[in-house]
Parts: C-alpha cells; sequence; structure tokens
C-alpha cells in the first residue's frame, strides 16, 4: 500500500469513528473545504466552510439517523481505486446497523481524498444506495 493510500485510509478511519461518535468537529477535521458530495437521486451538496457544515449537517443528520433506528455504520470494504502523491480515491462499501446488530441500509461509496497543505482530508463524495430494509 502507497503512502499516500494508507493517509487518506487513515484519514477516513478517523471520520468513521467520529461520525459514529455524533461528533461534528472530529468530522471536519477530516474534511477539506469546499466539500461537496452526490447524494441520491444525483441531489449534489456543497458546503464552503466548515461552519456551513456544521449548522446544515449537525444536528439534523443526528436527528435522521435516530429516526431510522441507527446505532452505528461499519465498512465492510475498502479499495484505492486510483492514488496519487496528492489525491486517493476510495471505493468504500458500508452498512447501516441498529442497535440489535441488524443491517437496515447498504451502500456504496467513492470518497475523494486529496492532501492539502501536508494534510490530508475528504473533499467529495458520492453514494449509491444499494439496498434497504
Amino acid at each position: 500500500m502507497s503512502d499516500s493510500v494508507a493517509q487518506a485510509t487513515a484519514c477516513y478511519e478517523r471520520y468513521a469513528a467520529a461520525f459514529n461518535a455524533r461528533d461534528i468537529e472530529g468530522m471536519v477535521a477530516e474534511m477539506h473545504f469546499p466539500h461537496r458530495r452526490l447524494a441520491e437521486e444525483n441531489r449534489f451538496e456543497v458546503w464552503e466552510t466548515a461552519d456551513e457544515y456544521r449548522v446544515s449537517r449537525g444536528e439534523a443528520m443526528t436527528v435522521t439517523l435516530a429516526a431510522q433506528g441507527w446505532s452505528h455504520t461499519a465498512v465492510t470494504s475498502i479499495e484505492a481505486v486510483q492514488s496519487g502523491a496528492d489525491k486517493v480515491h476510495l471505493a468504500l462499501n458500508h452498512v447501516r446497523r441498529r442497535a440489535d446488530g441488524s443491517d437496515y441500509n447498504t451502500f456504496a461509496t467513492l470518497w475523494i481524498f486529496t492532501k492539502i497543505d501536508g494534510r490530508w482530508g475528504v473533499q467529495f463524495r458520492s453514494s449509491f444506495l444499494s439496498e434497504s430494509t
């Protein structure tokens, strides 16, 4: 595994731990802005700043996940599909789980990590809903 892929993967793992802990500051620390997300139904979201992300995603995402019965999100696979010295594309498969451990949503994502001013961060994400139960 190249150093770039290792750094991008470590960045993702820190982000995922923060996401599961509902730690918005930990999530923002692993992102670059402007940050872009291509979501379901080709809905495109852009957050120009970390503050904009905090306001729009922080509490709202927690409420949405709680309503789904969410306990945590796990990654089931990570593959570097392209990489260079300052950009890495990671293809990931995720599963959302309830407190009883049952899966209720699986989805594939492409995360693009960039190295800016010596720091790795995710700058673009695209999700594809695979299955919902």
